[in-house]
């Protein structure tokens, strides 16, 4: 269905929690090292409860292991509070990756002035934050609208 991509994420309740919509939804979740926490900590399955066996994300040892396996015809987006590009306005299918930061400090700058338009924003308060796994839900759940209605 969709991917889930979370590069060098630190929280461990956070990647409970999102391995926990990735199951819900069928979607599959992505980890790129390094990670702030063991992939056994007690805190990630306790958040993903026993969907955490289940799940077996796949976890890729630097961004760029993962960017050479994604396939010619899906589309990546990179979601940051850094573009003006809302996420509403993209045009979401099958197979796309959905690829999220770390929580203290988001996506490289490099990496998003490489994609530009592929940048997409969730609109908020300007200061203001949302919780990773949050995020990942608000977008997660409009790519699977828009195809669910296609």
């Amino acid at each position: 269905m969709l991917n889930v991509v979370l590069f060098c994420p630190e929280i461990p309740p956070n990647t409970g929690n999102i391995g926990r919509l990735c199951h819900a939804t069928g979607a599959t979740l992505h980890l790129i090292e390094p990670l702030g926490f063991s992939i056994d900590d007690r805190a990630v399955k306790r958040a993903g409860l026993d969907y955490w066996e289940e799940l077996s994300p796949v976890i890729w040892p630097s961004y760029e292991a993962f960017a050479a396996s994604v396939p010619v015809t899906a589309a990546v987006y990179f979601l940051t509070t850094k573009s003006d590009h809302v996420y509403w306005d993209a045009s979401f299918k099958k197979g796309d990756y959905l690829v999220f930061g770390p929580e203290t400090r988001g996506l490289p700058e490099s990496l998003l002035e490489r994609e530009g338009a592929k940048c997409l924003t969730i609109p908020q308060i300007a200061g203001r934050s949302l919780n990773l796994a949050t995020s990942t839900g608000i977008v997660l759940y409009e790519a699977i609208r828009q195809i669910t209605r296609s």
